[in-house]
């Protein structure tokens, strides 16, 4: 158990007035008790309580013991609805993760009709959103990573080769590094194909002397994830994509240039915006400038136009502006940009130019 989270998770409850909130993400779960349950189909939560009087809810399939919570334990063959109505008090406010699946909800606000049930998750996600010391040396050490892979990458690669030859390159030297995997599947795309922004790798495209290879790759260290995206051309690059990705290079550098606490993130997105829109792309970059990440590769949070909350110490989100000509050519750089006390400091340190390789 992780008393200081579970603290900090209530006072959050206790700003919502909340008594209680029930968490059924795993690694939400995991982030607060240090418990790792793959639940599958079945029940399990965490009921997080004001008084304290915190329950888990177990099915005998689970090898959990001592977590320090009240256990309620149950079989498959059990009412379970019933017993989590049991667990909770029906007349007041229960607090409902993003997670927890309609097949128990629905049910529940069917049994328990004075029951009123609010979305509460960000309770818990705003605390995973601010790493501590700990969180952020992990991080810090699954991007080291990926910036030896991505340098590894970059020697590796030669025209003739797939999508997926690079791709499970990548895969496997993570596994060599240390890594216990992806943090998503590897995105490694060719020409045309790197305006898909989530591409799929192909195992029969090869690449041609001329083209784009946007690579955007992360692993996992310890349960926490790495992210970057860089993108390289084959022997050559024509001068409109380096002007292109010059432009991107660019919008990234002014975004993380404003990049400290108190800054609002939609105005850490309009850096980058709106010098795309002013260079006449805007129509290729209709995303969010960013996401949130740590025990997943997109957590709660983003870097967006709607997003008019404040950076603060110890967030760690992405800044990948992007543009994609259709049937031509995409252009994405991405760093993790992690908010210190007084600034921020960039976790990827392979350069961002373009560069020719292969």
């Amino acid at each position: 158990m992780n008393n200081e989270r579970i603290v900090r998770v209530l006072t959050k409850m206790d700003e919502k007035g909340l008594t209680q909130l029930i968490v059924s993400d795993p690694l939400s779960i995991r982030f607060l008790t240090g418990i790792m349950v793959n639940p599958g189909e079945r029940l399990y939560a965490l009921i997080l309580k004001s008084n304290g009087e915190h329950v888990m809810l177990l099915n005998y399939l689970y090898f959990v013991s001592n977590t320090g919570f009240k256990e309620v334990w149950f079989s498959d063959m059990e009412d379970q609805i019933s017993i989590i109505a049991d667990q909770i008090d029906t007349t007041k406010t229960l607090g409902i993760d993003k997670t927890w699946p309609a097949r128990f909800l629905i049910p529940l606000q069917e049994k328990c009709p004075k029951l009123k049930t609010v979305w509460g998750s960000d309770c818990v996600d705003g605390v995973r959103a601010v790493k501590n010391e700990e969180e952020i040396k992990i991080m810090k050490e699954a991007s080291a990573i990926n910036d030896r892979v991505m340098e590894m990458v970059k020697e590796y690669i030669k025209e003739g080769m797939t999508e997926k030859q690079i791709a499970d390159f990548i895969d496997n030297e993570y596994l060599k590094a240390g890594a216990s995997g992806t943090s998503f599947d590897t995105i490694v795309c060719f020409g045309p194909n790197a305006a898909d922004q989530h591409h799929e790798p192909s195992d029969t495209r090869t690449l041609k002397t001329g083209e784009c290879i946007l690579i955007d790759m992360g692993c996992v260290w310890k349960g926490y994830c790495s992210d970057m995206t860089r993108t390289f051309y084959c022997k050559e690059a024509s001068a409109k994509e380096q002007e292109i990705h010059d432009i991107v290079h660019e919008a990234v550098l002014r975004a993380e240039s404003v990049i400290k606490p108190g800054v609002r993130f939609c105005d850490i997105d309009a850096q980058a915006r709106d010098y795309i829109d002013e260079k006449g792309y805007s129509e290729y970059w209709k995303i969010r400038l960013g996401h949130f990440i740590g025990q997943e590769d997109h957590e709660y949070g983003d870097v967006s136009p709607i997003n008019k909350n404040v950076a603060e110490p110890g967030m760690i989100f992405s800044i990948e502006p992007g543009i994609y000509i259709e049937g031509k050519y995409g252009v994405r750089i991405e760093d993790l940009v992690l908010v210190t006390e007084d600034g921020h400091e960039l976790l990827n340190a392979v350069e961002k130019k373009w560069e020719i390789i292969g």
